[in-house]
């Protein structure tokens, strides 16, 4: 991780995943942001580990809006993939009763974790019209084609195909190889043609009666209906988790500019996984950890937000209960201080050392925070100045018109963080 340095802007510098470096972040337009933020695939209910992904791209929102910037965030609902008809076929229900559940259960918890919900929250069957629209027009530009009533995106007639994951396309194989299924479990490149319109042969499955032959939309062209339906052609930046490196956006990125003739979008973030114990969260390692797990155990809203946070979005993480007592610890001190040196207490004048802490308060908050996100070292540095500020509050050395400036300064900052004051309830 790069440290701050004098190039940089001081509002926000990013680690770009398509150029591969560190990159002052401007958008096209000088007031609005659009954001694709990769949602989660409803078939099944969401863990820590996602909403480490989610409030990365949270933190990321407020702080654009801590710069006053509009943003206008679109996020997805997967609501239609092999895995949603598996799971509802196996447990007997249909994939919209399945669906529809699992995204209560996370419009809910978005909200008891303090992220902001989304300009818009767009399901995957909401825009199947744009779904064919798109895939009418690649079959008729070449890019797409039929195969045993199925449609399939040839990568090899998009230039620069894979560049955001950097593959290697002189290692394409020869030979005509084509990917069925919407998701894979291996997380390599699938290096082949992928789905993007599934006929339908057995009617159990949800289809739609279309121009381009009944079926259902394929994961991978998804996100473009979704986007196109919401934001247009083009968006300032996109982000997810960084499975979503591997195949998933660089398919996005193919058919979203097949179909337009224009850049889709210049800027991407990903966020790296949060292991429990040193190990990635499955059902079969039964070491999947819910939120409602760490409020049952007694933890507040604070403490999981910010022991989330308190990492680089771009490094693994891993939770163990031992780590997770730790960053509660820290975040409660913090929050000590703070609430103990905003109260009033009629002192008129502040000592020297007092102003320039103040300064220095949201300055280096801003540095930090300005150089990719750093939140870990920008939390611990207002951390050290907060605890200078205790000590000379306790001393009775800081006026009530110096409380309120800290307090203004702590909210805005706040805004971002969303841990320093009560949100517990």
């Amino acid at each position: 991780m790069n440290s701050y340095n004098e190039f940089a802007n001081p509002k926000l510098s990013i680690y770009n995943s398509l150029t591969k470096k560190i990159e002052v972040f401007t958008p096209s337009n000088k007031k609005k942001v659009k954001m694709f933020t990769c949602g989660p695939s409803i078939y099944r209910k969401p863990h820590i580990g996602n909403y480490r992904t989610f409030i990365f791209e949270d933190i990321l929102q407020r702080y654009l809006e801590y710069f006053e910037y509009d943003v206008i965030r679109l996020l997805n609902f997967t609501d239609i993939e092999d895995k949603a008809i598996d799971e509802a076929k196996s447990k007997g229900v249909t994939v919209n009763e399945l669906t529809k559940k699992i995204a209560e259960i996370f419009t809910e918890e978005i909200k008891v974790l303090n992220i902001k919900s989304p300009t818009y929250i767009v399901r995957s069957t909401e825009t199947v019209e744009e779904v064919i629209m798109i895939i009418s027009k690649l079959l008729q530009s070449g890019h797409a084609y039929y195969y045993k009533e199925d449609i399939y995106f040839d990568p090899t007639k998009f230039p620069g195909f894979g560049r955001l994951y950097g593959l290697d396309m002189s290692k394409w194989p020869k030979k005509k190889i084509r990917f069925k299924r919407d998701n894979y479990s291996n997380n390599v490149w699938n290096l082949g043609d992928f789905i993007l319109w599934h006929s339908c042969k057995d009617e159990k499955y949800p289809c739609w009666d279309a121009s381009i032959g009944r079926g259902w939309p394929a994961w991978n062209v998804q996100d473009p209906g979704i986007i196109i339906h919401s934001l247009g052609y083009q968006v300032d930046i996109c982000c997810g988790g960084i499975d979503n490196r591997t195949m998933h956006h660089d398919y996005n990125i193919a058919i979203m500019e097949s179909y337009s003739g224009v850049e889709f979008c210049p800027y991407w973030m990903h966020g790296h996984h949060l292991f429990v114990n040193g190990k990635k969260m499955s059902k079969r390692k039964g070491n999947i950890l819910y939120v409602e797990d760490l409020i049952n155990k007694g933890y507040t809203i604070s403490e999981i937000r910010f022991f989330l946070i308190y990492g680089h979005y771009s490094e693994r993480m891993n939770f163990t209960f031992n780590k997770f007592e730790k960053s509660s610890k820290k975040i409660n001190e913090f929050r000590k201080m703070s609430n103990f040196i905003i109260n009033k207490n009629s002192v008129k004048e502040s000592s020297i050392k007092v102003a320039e802490l103040i300064d220095d308060l949201s300055r280096s908050f801003e540095i930090n925070m300005g150089n990719n996100l750093d939140l870990k070292n920008a939390f611990d540095s207002i951390f050290l100045i907060i605890d200078q500020l205790y000590k000379l509050k306790k001393e009775g050395n800081i006026s009530d018109k110096d409380s309120e400036t800290i307090s203004n300064k702590l909210h805005k900052i706040d805004e971002v963080l969303k841990v320093i004051f009560t949100y517990d309830s």
